[in-house]
């Protein structure tokens, strides 16, 4: 399997390095981080430099790194790095370089419990819990709120940047953790528009996931909608929520999920997903987008695009950011927002041949619009330059708010005898994964 696992700091700098097998040189780090650094973007997630095979994660800005000299099985390996990520930001409360460097010694630690010569072994918190000895050291709040801070950048699947709830900074191993649990819904949506802003596909791809620090880890019982169904037959419509299929973490107890629509839980330590869930079927999209292109002259060529909230106005859609190709052939591009636009920019990428239009917040029921006036080079026609322009693509979260309409009824403990009564926490997250408009 492995035979090194490194993790390095944004500069290329090696916090982590453990070596199980010897059989790789020891600048393999640096060569690493000089094959990453020719991507013009982030790095492809596998890769090969002189016989020796990457597989790498990001998170919280560090790469987390496996090699090997022989092939590694690529959802494999990304899925055990993904795992040893969670198992560290589960003991650590979160994962940035500060926290790492203080907390090295039980890095060490979880990486030996984890993997033996490089063989996984036990990839879960609750099974390496009892084996750790160290307790980590807690960073500083500043530092936690830095490392939380939300960024305009490329969304990740269920990586929210609205504000971190307090489950993402507390320690699996803190001897005074407050009796509460987190339960988060992350959905994730694709959805291909035509040019009048008619929905062509969609599909939601969804989890429900939860982050424990209940004492005892009792049995929870969890609820969800009276009107839920697990199938969809061939021309079937129903008003209620219709998943085409899921899946459940181990813990998990489904038989009563189609007579009573809930699940019982053995909850482990830490974060895990609860279930997973996708629905291919009819939704309103919570954004519609209208581009007009108009060619003023032969070489030059108005687009406007018009973005509608689709959701009620009371919810807040976060960064939401339009990209808009343009043709190769553009001498000069000019946006032009509406007048006293506020929280929203427009900006023209002459290297990349594209605007960047973002808006930091959008309330429901809010239409936006983005005027580019494109100027072409003497050899494109604005006839032939049009066919360039697009597919619209747009990134965007709306924090408590599904499309789906899946809701968390309620969530008990079972055990007999148990009289606390831990804090219960719910998010509702919604993110795009792939929103696209044709032009």
């Amino acid at each position: 399997m492995f035979s090194q696992i490194f993790i390095l700091s944004p500069r290329g700098d090696t916090i982590i390095n453990r070596d199980f097998r010897s059989d790789l040189p020891k600048s393999t780090p640096e060569t690493f981080f000089r094959q990453a650094k020719t991507y013009s973007g982030d790095a492809n997630p596998l890769f090969t430099v002189d016989c020796i095979q990457f597989a790498h994660i990001k998170r919280g800005g560090l790469y987390i790194v496996g090699t090997s000299r022989f092939n590694l099985q690529p959802a494999m390996s990304l899925e055990l790095l993904d795992r040893l990520a969670k198992e560290i930001k589960d003991f650590c409360g979160v994962i940035n370089e500060e926290v790492l460097r203080k907390n090295f010694i039980l890095i060490y630690e979880i990486l030996d419990e984890s993997f033996d010569f490089g063989y996984p072994q036990l990839m879960a918190t609750e099974q390496i819990k009892p084996l750790i000895v160290n307790d980590p050291i807690q960073p500083q709040p500043d530092s936690v709120m830095n490392s939380l801070r939300p960024k305009i950048q490329t969304f990740n699947i269920f990586v929210p940047n609205t504000i971190g709830s307090q489950a993402v900074q507390r320690s699996v191993l803190n001897k005074n953790q407050a009796n509460e649990i987190f339960v988060d819904i992350y959905e994730k949506l694709n959805v291909l528009f035509n040019s009048s802003a008619y929905v062509i596909n969609q599909s939601i791809e969804g989890c429900i996931q939860m982050t424990s620090f209940l004492q005892g880890n009792p049995p929870l019982k969890l609820a969800l909608n009276d009107d839920l169904q697990i199938g969809r037959q061939q021309g079937q419509y129903s008003a209620g929520v219709i998943l085409d299929d899921c899946n459940f973490h181990e813990c998990v107890n489904a038989n009563e999920l189609d007579m009573n629509k809930t699940l019982r839980i053995q909850p482990p330590d830490g974060q895990f997903v609860v279930m997973n869930y996708r629905i291919s079927g009819d939704y309103a999209a919570p954004f519609r987008l209208f581009p007009i292109i108009e060619e003023i002259s032969s070489s030059k060529i108005e687009v406007t695009i018009k973005l509608k909230a689709c959701f009620d106005a009371k919810i807040i859609a976060s960064y939401a950011t339009i990209r808009i190709p343009i043709p190769k052939q553009t001498a000069n591009a000019y946006t032009e927002l509406v007048k006293n636009a506020q929280q929203e920019t427009a900006e023209y990428d002459s290297n990349k041949k594209m605007v960047e239009w973002q808006i930091k917040k959008l309330n429901g029921g809010q239409e936006r619009s983005l005027k580019i006036k494109l100027t072409l080079q003497a050899t494109q026609t604005a006839h032939t330059a049009r066919k360039e322009i697009g597919p619209i693509a747009m990134n965007f979260e709306i924090p408590m708010f599904n499309v789906s309409r899946l809701q968390i009824k309620y969530l008990r403990i079972e055990e007999r005898g148990n009289t606390t009564n831990p804090h219960r926490w719910v998010r509702y997250i919604t993110q795009s994964s792939s929103y696209v408009c044709r032009i």
